[in-house]
């Protein structure tokens, strides 16, 4: 089969390299990473990508610049071999650049398409009775190439199962995830901060990657309620992930806010993770903060200052940030934030920086090498 990995805008190439880690070949568009695998791929993939929203399988691809010739199209698929008779397949649609622009008639052709071809195979009359598991079918067309697709994830891959509680504007688990992911952090060698830790999120997955706890360990997927889906596979991969895990690794990782709240939070989702040992965590201002240690990584997700009366504060915060982390020049710090004028109260350039979008908002990742 050939599956697609999708992710944020800025992370496939983070994406792609946790796929080629675990031994596929892949090929890279915008917003997605192909690869060739089997049921256990589907599984593996699910369990194990730390960065990417979700599996798709793609079920079919061709160009289609009318009506009737989309309609055609996905007939001719062999639905029959990948839904059975009951199933629930609700349709969502996408279209981009594209002689086929409504996709409020894309969903709707390609579900009389499907239904027709059900009824043909099955030589039922009327409508189907959509009562069984669901199957989430997509129409993605994108300059007349057609796309079609099916979800084996659910939920998107975020949803680790361990967050009960979060802040006000939590970072999503396979966003903090793959920031880690671009860092050169060590694990087994190197301290790790996050200073304005909020609910948890960068630390808590900065933990369970050093330990090889495997993402999706906690959650339930799509496709463990497909018919053809023997669930065996996930059991052995699940059951090989918790052999897999590092129990005794003497980590240094810290976490602090200023607000003691969002740290009784942090620690109850922590808990929940299975990493709260793991972690050192303390209510501390930025501007009290004391960085020891020759070598280290900081990641933050500091405020954003998105009302403008909040302004003000948030960049003071940036030029405490700038303040405290030159007493560590052989650090690497990566933050995160909206504000364009980041580096202006921070007081310093960034050794470079990667748009990336946190949700709908446009942010930058200010990378700052050690010098050594």
């Amino acid at each position: 089969m050939k599956l697609i990995a999708t992710m944020s805008s800025g992370f496939e190439s983070v994406t792609a390299k946790e796929l080629q880690n675990l031994g596929y070949d892949t090929k890279t568009e915008n917003g997605k990473v192909y690869f060739d695998g089997e049921y256990e791929d589907i599984a593996k993939a699910n369990l194990w990508l730390r960065s990417a929203d979700r599996i798709k399988i793609l079920i079919g691809t061709f160009k289609a610049t009318t009506f009737e010739e989309l309609f055609d199209k996905v007939y001719a698929i062999d639905w029959d071999n990948w839904l059975p008779l009951n199933a629930a397949f609700p349709i969502k649609a996408r279209t981009v650049k594209s002689q086929l622009h409504s996709e409020r008639d894309i969903q709707a052709i390609t579900k009389k398409a499907i239904v027709n071809k059900m009824a043909d195979i099955f030589m039922r009359r009327g409508r189907l009775p959509e009562t069984g598991a669901k199957f989430q079918i997509e129409t993605r067309i994108h300059k007349d190439v057609v796309e079609v697709t099916l979800d084996t994830t659910g939920e998107s891959l975020y949803k680790r199962g361990y967050r009960v509680e979060h802040g006000a504007a939590p970072l999503k688990e396979n966003f903090a995830a793959a920031m880690i992911l671009l860092t050169v952090w060590h694990p087994e060698e190197d301290p790790f901060m996050d200073p304005t830790t909020g609910s948890g999120t960068i630390a808590i997955e900065a933990a369970r990657m050093a330990k090889n706890i495997a993402p999706g360990i906690l959650r339930h997927f799509l496709f463990e309620d497909f018919d053809w889906f023997d669930p065996k596979i996930l059991a052995n991969l699940k059951e090989e992930a918790k052999a897999g895990v590092k129990k005794d690794l003497d980590l240094d990782i810290f976490a602090s806010d200023i607000d003691g709240s969002m740290i009784d939070v942090a620690k109850l989702n922590a808990h929940d993770a299975g990493v709260l040992h793991d972690i050192q965590f303390k209510q501390i201002a930025v501007k009290d903060l004391k960085i020891e240690g020759e070598y280290g990584t900081i990641i933050s997700n500091p405020p954003y200052g998105q009302r403008m009366s909040d302004m003000a504060g948030v960049r003071k915060l940036y030029k405490e940030m700038g303040e405290v982390f030159s007493t560590a020049p052989t650090w690497n710090k990566y933050i995160l934030t909206s504000d364009v004028e980041f580096e202006k109260y921070y007081g310093e350039l960034a050794t470079k920086k990667r748009k990336l979008y946190n949700g709908s908002i446009r942010t930058d990742m200010y990378q700052y090498w050690a010098k050594h």
